[in-house]
């Protein structure tokens, strides 16, 4: 039977006739059951940590129609009890939900005992032998199994009893096991730290709903940690203790005495420390003081030491370079490569068109030819592809490289270093505090590191500014390049991408050939419109681009007109639109479908497959239903459907997001729509993600505001400092 819930959904209840599809590790499950009221089945989607055929379920959802499956239920969320008739009680017990049970114990079961058999399994079980073929091992084994089946069914019950979703359930279940109800009830505001897209006002909520006082301190030294972490999240290390204070009690609308005082016990528990910056009292979570401690320790060890690579003559090793590549150096070049064979730690800097490759390629050549072993490395998987090309030799994600584990575990540490005697990181500008800091502590004694990047491109995602303060404190050796090169002079791209890192707005005057252009549009809506025509005609007509493999929008956030969701969707319907003979699936606010651009949005260690990492929809199967992705280097990755909130489109990236990468063909929409976010290294990272072709589209006066502004700088940052 079918009752409102809300205005939109409907609640749905019956019985579980079979289990059509299940997987314990999302919890994703497509059953046949029979809604109260009706002797037909229908198909029922939804989310469970187990499901068996006889239990009852409440669902609570929306009616969909598709092509291929006619009529189903989606659940948003779904409960399961345990069956009261005698037929769905024999179908649960002979699901093989329980060991030691089949349909044919569970038809004697059920004909000895009727609906009383789960007494009898959990208090009675003596009475199980009772039954022919059933004895004492096979008794025990039963009651084992049921004991451990009721925990599940009990942690779900107290979560949903709790307003907590069936997917969110799940995830707290698959985190904690049989754990979760003794975490939840001594600290839910674990959860927001625990649990990937349960946050703060989340897990407020449950902590509220099961009777967490308002000035309860634990809810306090959430609310507290919680500001800090959101500052974390923002590029700051730590922020001033004023600060913090103002915006806990706007967050939490709590006393500001008890702020303080829990702010002390934060502090007395080590998970919080308080330090003096540039004048100020700043709080600091303490992983992140211990990266930036950690930091500082490191660089000063490596820059205590000349190099000690085997005896040369660098005059003469830069010579035979230039004769083995054919590229003689321009003097600048030489320099830098000359420092970088005494340096123990160097630095090397500058921008696009200035010659970096050219010498790391080098020094990468002279050491190879000394026997030097050498390990490069990078933040990002494109990132890594990308130095791999450039060098020919073989580059990792820095997590590959430190074989990380998940969990904040590391295969390679201080107790268990790398091996290498030249480490290379291209692509510095993108490096936090605790990723340098992990790298650095697994660096083997007497190794000799080379930081590769552009500091004035947008600094790392996480906490830190590592290569601006690298460079900013003056400790380390580091070679600035300023020269842009004959060839890279003739590029619009390069001389836009200076003249915008000088504070300066570049010639937009279109030229018949170039490969810089800005086009003027008077509204946020005309400006989407017409990204999207350049994407599905006029570049394609013009320039021979893959609207999909080669063209790239960048945007400076998510939302509004002109952020990536609303973009990916209006291209995703000119480049890959719906079509009758296209299967379409809809997930977590996605709709996708064959030949989508998509990007992978986190690390996921079990499907190699990395935050960042651009593929294609191969393919989307129905029976079961999953997803095929095709990666770079024709890497074929499955996703079931509860996995694919790791997936978004990618017809159009923020910024941030592209860091690191290369596209032939890159559009940017320039508008105040994103006023708050417009600065100068926003427009410069993203001018310099193209190789071919730039294109930005949108309001000039934009374009000069963002070129004015400098916000990325304004971190709160100490490594500088402790150097």
């Amino acid at each position: 039977m079918s009752r409102s819930a809300t205005p939109d959904l409907e609640t749905l209840t019956g019985l579980v006739e079979r289990v059509v599809y299940h997987t314990e590790d999302t919890g994703y499950c497509i059953l046949k059951v029979i809604p109260q009221g009706r002797r037909e089945s229908v198909s029922l989607l939804g989310k469970a940590p187990r499901v068996v055929a006889g239990e009852q379920f409440e669902a609570t959802g929306r009616w969909e129609t598709t092509r291929d499956y006619g009529s189903q239920f989606k659940a948003e969320n779904l409960k399961l009890t345990r069956p009261d008739s005698s037929e769905g009680i024999e179908k649960y017990l002979g699901s093989g939900l329980i060991e030691g049970i089949g349909p044919a114990y569970a038809k004697r079961l059920v004909k000895k005992f009727g609906r009383s058999i789960f007494e009898i399994i959990e208090n009675e079980s003596a009475k199980l032998e009772d039954v022919e073929g059933i004895g004492r091992k096979r008794r025990q084994e039963i009651r084992d199994s049921w004991i451990k089946q009721k925990s599940v069914h009990n942690i779900m019950l107290f979560l949903h009893q709790h307003g907590i979703s069936s997917s969110r359930a799940l995830r707290i279940h698959k985190t904690y096991g049989d754990e979760a109800l003794s975490v939840l009830t001594s600290n839910p505001y674990r959860l927001a730290q625990d649990i990937h897209g349960i946050g703060f006002k989340t897990a407020d909520s449950i902590a509220h709903q099961m009777g967490v006082a308002h000035d309860a301190p634990t809810r306090i030294r959430a609310g507290i940690r919680h500001v800090l972490e959101t500052a974390a999240s923002s590029g700051h290390c730590c922020l001033p203790e004023p600060q913090t204070i103002e915006q806990t009690l706007q967050l939490l609308g709590c006393a500001d005495t008890l702020v303080h005082a829990q702010i002390e016990a934060l502090i007395e528990s080590d998970e919080v420390e308080r330090h003096t910056l540039q004048g100020h009292h700043v709080l600091y979570l303490s992983y992140l003081r211990a990266a930036e401690q950690s930091i500082a320790t490191s660089i000063h060890h490596l820059c205590a030491f000349p190099a000690s690579y085997p005896p040369m003559d660098p005059d003469a090793m830069v010579t035979w370079a230039a004769q083995e590549t054919g590229k003689p150096l321009a003097e600048s070049q030489q320099r830098a490569v000359k420092e970088a064979l005494k340096s123990r730690c160097l630095i090397i800097t500058g921008g696009p068109g200035v010659g970096k490759t050219t010498i790391l390629r080098t020094i990468l050549a002279i050491l190879g030819k000394l026997d030097v072993k050498r390990v490069l490395a990078a933040p990002t998987g494109r990132a890594a592809k990308r130095l791999n090309e450039s060098t020919g030799l073989d580059a990792k994600t820095l997590h590959r490289l430190l074989e990380y584990q998940g969990q904040g575990q590391w295969g390679r540490h201080r107790g268990k270093p790398l091996t290498g005697d030249l480490f290379v990181v291209d692509e510095c500008s993108m490096l936090d505090a605790p990723l340098m800091a992990q790298f650095l502590s697994a660096l083997p004694e007497g190794a000799h590191l080379l930081l590769v990047g552009d500091a004035d491109q947008l600094p790392s995602v996480g906490p830190g500014m590592v290569l601006y303060d690298l460079i900013r404190s003056g400790k380390v050796p580091c070679v600035k390049l300023t020269e842009i090169f004959r060839q890279a002079a003739t590029s619009r791209i390069i001389t836009s991408a200076h003249e915008i890192n000088r504070g300066r707005v570049p010639d937009l005057k279109p030229q018949r050939d170039g490969d810089f252009f800005f086009l003027e549009t008077r509204s946020p809506e005309e400006t989407r419109d017409l990204i999207v025509q350049l994407a599905q005609q006029r570049l394609p007509t013009r320039y021979g681009f893959n609207p999909i493999l080669d063209i790239q929008v960048l945007t400076a956030m998510n939302r509004h007109l002109l952020g990536t969701k609303s973009l990916n969707e209006a291209l995703q319907s000119a480049l890959n639109p719906a079509h009758e003979m296209k299967y379409e699936l809809e997930r977590f606010q996605n709709k996708f479908r064959v030949g989508d651009k998509v990007i992978q949005t986190n690390n996921n260690y079990d499907k190699e497959v990395f935050n960042g990492d651009i593929g294609h929809i191969v393919t989307i199967e129905t029976e079961p239903l999953k997803v095929s992705v095709r990666f770079e280097g024709d890497r074929l990755v499955e996703y079931e459907p509860g996995e694919l909130d790791e997936l978004q489109l990618a017809y159009a990236l923020t910024i941030h997001k592209s860091q690191g990468s290369e596209f032939p063909c890159v559009i940017i929409p320039v508008s105040t729509q994103h006023y708050v976010l417009l600065e100068r290294s926003l427009i410069y990272t993203a001018v310099t993600r193209a190789k071919k072709l730039v294109v930005l589209v949108g309001d000039p006066r934009a374009l000069s505001l963002a070129i004015s502004k400098q916000e990325s700088r304004k971190r709160w940052t100490g490594l500088c400092e402790l150097l």
